[in-house]
């Protein structure tokens, strides 16, 4: 069980922490403390989205549409999180 553990928690901790270098950079974005018309700053980002959007928009097509406010990137975040802290954690005591 540990063989599989090891790596499903390594994914979700690269998950964990892409998603969170994303969500603070969206912040930033909206804040205006980041500007896309800077090179580095955009490929960042739209290499973050691209990274991201497959996982969003099945979660987006189920939530409903609150438009000023993206809810698929908490949703996400905490199914990383119970995945990473609950559930695979009980499942290797068992």
């Amino acid at each position: 069980m540990m063989a599989i553990y090891g790596p499903l928690a390594l994914i979700l901790n690269v998950a964990f922490f892409i998603l969170l270098a994303h969500i603070i950079m969206s912040w930033l974005i909206n804040f205006q403390v980041l500007n896309l018309h800077q090179p580095f700053v955009a490929q960042v980002w739209h290499g973050l989205t691209r990274l991201l959007e497959p996982i969003y928009e099945p979660i987006r097509r189920i939530l409903p549409d609150t438009r000023p406010l993206d809810l698929a990137p908490l949703v996400v975040f905490i199914i990383i999180i119970s995945l990473r802290d609950f559930i695979l954690p009980e499942l290797l005591l068992r």
